[in-house]
């Protein structure tokens, strides 16, 4: 598996992470012999260890930033935590999402105990009416939303989704299976329909600003054909 980069320099490498590829196993892992990590891949082709600065589910795809040492970690961790990084998330929902909303639930921490605050901004970019029926439907709706999260809770957007009634198409936990299904038979797509588009920030040692993107892969294009988008 070859894994796009994005964008190097002396600090930080920035790749394009594939569907279902899990950032980095935790220690003791059962999966750890049946599958490689993106560190593990990206140290395979590029012969480099590097460190993830942030967080990205296996099923998300998109761009992700590794630092080229462990020490700079914490400079480019300051961006998120300060709220000085704009991510750009795209997203393929069920139904006909609102034009514009706030969804600020809160969300569930990795203590399954605590809800943190969590806020996400969404805006519809493309809709369609599909002559494909869905229980219990006979034509099905579908929407682009672009995502924007304030914050960055576990799951904060795939949780977000599915409170406003428009799930991510493809999400197994927080999704809609019959929907789920019908993409998987009518346009041979499983993936989880959330890609993390793009960074913007200011580098926190060269002072430059910088918008990283990430493309799409083939099954967003088959997709985006499709539904002519």
């Amino acid at each position: 598996m070859n894994i796009e980069i994005l964008y190097e320099d002396d600090y930080i490498l920035c790749v394009s992470k594939p569907n279902n590829v899990v950032v980095h196993h935790a220690h003791h892992s059962r999966n750890v012999a049946d599958e490689a990590s993106l560190l593990q891949l990206v140290n395979q082709q590029c012969g480099l260890k590097t460190f993830p600065i942030h967080r990205l589910d296996r099923k998300t795809s998109g761009i992700i930033l590794l630092a080229k040492k462990s020490e700079y970690v914490a400079n480019f961790q300051a961006l998120f935590t300060n709220n000085e990084i704009q991510k750009t998330y795209f997203g393929i929902v069920r139904g006909h999402a609102p034009e514009t909303k706030i969804i600020d639930t809160p969300v569930k921490g990795r203590d399954a105990n605590v809800h943190k605050d969590a806020e996400t901004h969404l805006s519809t970019k493309k809709t369609v009416i599909v002559d494909i029926p869905v229980k219990p439907y006979d034509s099905s709706r579908y929407s682009l939303v672009e995502l924007l999260p304030k914050t960055g809770r576990l799951h904060q957007l795939r949780i977000h989704m599915n409170k406003i009634s428009h799930p991510l198409i493809g999400d197994p936990k927080y999704g809609d299976k019959n929907h789920n299904m019908m993409f998987a038979e009518k346009f041979n797509c499983e993936n989880l329909f959330l890609h993390a588009h793009s960074l913007g920030f200011v580098h926190p040692h060269s002072n430059e600003k910088l918008t990283i993107i990430a493309d799409f892969s083939d099954d967003w294009k088959k997709i985006f054909n499709e539904f002519n988008w």
